[in-house]
């Protein structure tokens, strides 16, 4: 049980900047911080050890601790306002696509105190029929259709009272052929009549229950689409109701109190108001966008073109994009500290948290070797639940699987949000993530279900710490830049380096990102890109919200989910998503290589190719014989070929220059060829069997003397350390390094 947790904002500073630490304490008196920088976060035995550098801060000292709950789930909302005051008479209406009626109340749109007692909530009632909940004052009435609606179809909803008659109708229309059989009404007259709420705020996709020190604390959250909500301050007729659903006629702009149009905000939290009143709100824990509507004709798929259609957003109980904790203690960034990866790292009796965090270098004193930090990767895993949610895991890995600590605390404490190859609770993919909560596999010392078979099981994070603690014994001076850093600066945060270093994994990438790479490779930078699986998926970071990233996982892919139809353009920027691949940017063209199979028990090793002789590329082989076996050794898998797998394919745009250095071999059949490649399936394709699964190593040259070196593996970096960093896998990444630093063309 996991009693230490916290997390950093931002995760990425420099010298003179201050980051934040949020911590929660569950049950501890007290802990103990200290600063740390990590070297090496691998704690096999057989690896080069664990490796941590005290740092001295003002902050290294006893806190008091404390317990801060995470309040997961997306709503809508709409401040107090006189308007929303005093509605005797009123009409609620929304179109729904409801995914999980069955599991209990839910609320659909909602102005109502804490306790019930005034007010109304539009609501989906226990039996999953759609009800109206109306507060008496001293209780409340909840008048139900008594029909169930059915899971992902479209209904008209509507509730209406008037205090005049006393009467409550309550109507759910289903919007297809199946109307009479799904549809239903009832009418009925209270005895007592109703008091409406004052002072209260409005709710969509939830109840309020409660008002916290500094937020709307939202209960019995909706799952499923919500579409045009509309609220009046009098009792509409039936045809009233549906001639409110497109716009505001004339004939009913008095009426009307608020008429929102989610469409209109697409890519932001906030949910305007077409009507005079004016009662602007704003979306909480980030629920879906950019999500076709009940008008959607199927007829286009950018929602850029019609967003009318695009007038849907999709609310979850498990959303969650700011745990909103308080800040416990702030440290500002020395200006003598050097670039690396740091933590806070935080200790109570035997527990113990990290929470890691990037330091740049100052201005004017960058290196020449960058290290960029795959923080997008790390956030599309942050807190997957994939040893004990995915349904293939032990098929896909080729082995028994045995949940950690702090996979079984993740899946018993839903609301510290899902990760990219998750599904919410209703079924539905996860399409956003965020680094505003603790990302516990994030973290050093941490191993991955995911990891191979071998004395290291590392993944993401854990595993890029085997090339930092290459770097440090090798003695290379480096700095630490991150994917979100890139994204905000472009090539300006490339242009002082002469190489650039990937993690082990950078598979998730933005456009910004893409561009601003490839501009600087072109104008002369040097690429090592030391992983496998990379420049895989198109993100897009959100405009205005800081340290979230969004994915629509389209057609092709290796992938958890699946997009539903129309709903492949991000909602951030507008684009495309999906593979790059499909958006006409394979890796291939980037970095000469691109994924082509993926296994998770054991890896390989590479054997030379030709080209690895020719008098160009002799400098990558210097001190490694012509017939000597490269990597077949290694922590993570056994050897240096292994997990995730990228090769050379022309047909994709491998350039033609390009010198095919070497390629992997002897993969098992837990590697098979990735689906995009796949028009229709056969026998004979994984790894014992087709030549096409493998790990290819490549090198050529770009514009003004840059240069691209590439292994396609995930677990190169795992063999770097091998008999105390002597060793063929090291000595050609050092080999390419120290040529990539000499400024003088190949």
């Amino acid at each position: 049980m996991l009693k230490l947790t916290a997390y950093s904002n931002p995760i990425h500073v420099r010298p003179g900047e201050s980051v934040q630490f949020k911590v929660s304490c569950d049950g501890l008196a007290a802990y103990n911080a200290q600063i740390v920088r990590i070297v090496c976060g691998d704690t096999s035995p057989e690896g080069p050890g664990y490796r941590e550098i005290p740092v001295p801060a003002k902050v290294n000292r006893r806190y008091e601790g404390r317990f801060q709950p995470i309040h997961a789930g997306s709503h809508g909302e709409v401040p107090a306002n006189p308007a929303l005051d005093g509605l005797a008479s009123f009409t609620v209406q929304a179109f729904i696509w409801p995914t999980t009626p069955k599991k209990g109340l839910q609320g659909i749109v909602s102005c109502c105190s804490e306790d019930g007692l005034t007010g109304f909530a539009l609501v989906i009632d226990d039996t999953g029929a759609l009800a109206l909940r109306l507060g008496t004052g001293r209780g409340s009435r909840l008048v139900s259709t008594g029909r169930p609606l059915q899971e992902r179809r479209w209904y008209l909803v509507s509730a209406s009272y008037d205090a005049r008659t006393r009467r409550a109708t309550v109507a759910q229309a289903y919007q297809g052929r199946l109307a009479r059989r799904y549809s239903a009404a009832i009418t009925t007259r209270l005895r007592e009549p109703y008091a409406p709420a004052e002072g209260r705020p409005l709710a969509m996709a939830g109840i309020a229950t409660a008002a916290g020190a500094d937020r709307l604390i939202v209960g019995n959250h909706y799952n499923g689409k919500i579409d045009r909500p509309r609220l009046a301050n009098r009792a509409l007729s039936e045809p009233e109701i549906r001639a409110l659903c497109d716009g505001i006629p004339s004939a009913l702009a008095d009426a009307v109190v608020g008429a929102w149009d989610f469409a209109r905000d697409i890519g932001s939290e906030d949910l305007s108001d077409i009507s005079a009143t004016g009662l602007q709100g704003v979306t909480v824990n980030l629920p879906a966008g950019a999500m076709t509507g009940a008008n959607w004709t199927g007829e286009v798929m950018d929602w850029r073109v019609r967003p009318e259609e695009w007038g849907a957003i999709h609310f979850h109980d498990d959303d969650l994009y700011d745990a909103g904790w308080q800040t416990d203690f702030t440290w500002t960034i020395p200006g003598n500290l050097r670039s690396g990866v740091y933590a806070a790292r935080l200790r109570s009796g035997a527990h113990e948290e990290y929470v890691p965090f990037a330091v740049g270098p100052e201005p004017g004193r960058e290196a020449k070797i960058a290290f960029l930090m795959p923080t997008a990767s790390y956030l599309a895993y942050a807190n997957e639940h994939i040893a004990t949610d995915g349904i293939a895991t032990e098929l896909t890995c080729n082995f028994a699987t045995v949940a950690d600590p702090w996979s079984v605390y993740l899946a018993e404490h839903r609301e510290y949000g899902q990760s990219m190859y998750d599904l919410h609770s209703d079924g539905s993919g996860v399409c956003y993530s965020s680094r505003l909560r603790p990302v516990l596999n994030m973290r050093p010392k941490r191993e991955s279900v995911l990891g191979g078979i071998g004395p290291s099981r590392l993944w993401q994070f854990n595993a890029d710490t085997h090339i930092l603690d290459w770097l440090e014994a090798k003695r290379h001076r480096y700095d630490v830049i991150t994917d979100e850093e890139l994204h905000e600066r472009g090539l300006d945060l490339l242009s002082p380096y002469r190489v650039v270093v990937t993690g082990t994994h950078p598979e998730y990438w933005s456009t910004r990102m893409w561009d601003a790479l490839e501009a600087w490779k072109h104008s002369g930078g040097r690429l090592m890109y030391l992983g496998g699986n990379g420049f895989y998926w198109r993100v897009a970071y959100h405009p205005a919200l800081p340290g979230v990233i969004e994915l629509r996982r389209n057609e092709g892919g290796i992938r958890a989910w699946t997009a539903q139809p129309g709903e492949y353009h991000h909602s951030f920027d507008g684009l495309y998503g999906g593979l790059w691949l499909n958006n006409g940017r394979a890796p291939q063209k980037f970095v000469g290589i691109g994924m082509c199979t993926q296994g998770f028990d054991i890896s390989s090793y590479y054997r030379r190719k030709p080209d690895s002789h020719k008098p160009k590329v002799r400098f990558i082989f210097e001190g490694v014989g012509k017939d000597e076996l490269i990597g077949d050794f290694g922590l993570v898998g056994g050897g240096a070929a292994g997990l995730e797998l990228d090769r050379v394919e022309p047909a994709l745009g491998s350039p033609a220059h390009l010198h095919w250095l070497a390629s992997s071999e002897g993969h098992t059949d837990a590697y098979q060829l990735t689906v995009e490649e796949l028009p229709e399936t056969y026998p004979g394709l994984g790894g014992e069997e087709q030549g096409s699964v493998r790990a290819d190593m490549v090198f050529f040259e770009t514009e003004n003397g840059g240069a691209v070196f590439s292994v396609g593996s995930m677990t190169w970096a795992g063999s770097l350390s091998h008999e105390g960093y002597d060793n063929n896998v090291s000595r050609i990444t050092n080999n390419v390094l120290r040529r990539f630093l000499d400024p003088r063309r190949f």
